[in-house]
């Protein structure tokens, strides 16, 4: 997509600080860290989000985003990492083109991804439950 700009970052068109990259995905440095070592993974192709994606290509995003958190933990010393991935606008996605975010989380850093837990109760357990089957 020729204006997206996650497309050219993907694709190279725009300088970035890669960490990791393969002929699907290129892995790079967040503009806007959450955190010191915060980076993202992009396809070379874009797809607006993860339900846009092929199943398999979907499937190696979070293989390589595994792979990365895995050597990012080691190489940032942190104690925890996040690996988020917002889809829709209600869901906090704000560029629409598929990305994970990997977030190195440090012991007493500020909460990053949270919430405060809810309860399930029984009348919505049935109507999720009626509605999930009806779709």
């Amino acid at each position: 997509m020729a204006d997206c700009i996650f497309c050219m970052l993907a694709g190279g068109q725009i300088p970035t600080a890669t960490l990791y990259e393969d002929d699907d995905f290129r892995v790079i440095l967040d503009a806007s860290p959450a955190t010191k070592g915060h980076c993202l993974v992009l396809p070379k192709a874009h797809y607006e989000d993860a339900l846009a994606m092929p199943d398999e290509l979907l499937a190696k995003a979070h293989v390589t985003a595994k792979t990365v958190a895995a050597r990012l933990m080691k190489a940032m010393n942190c104690d925890g990492i996040n690996i988020v991935q917002n889809n829709k606008p209600a869901a906090g996605q704000t560029v629409f083109h598929f990305h994970i975010h990997i977030i190195p989380r440090y012991e007493g850093g500020e909460a990053i991804v949270g919430w405060d837990p809810g309860e399930l109760t029984e009348e919505n357990k049935v109507d999720i439950l009626k509605r999930f089957a009806e779709a």
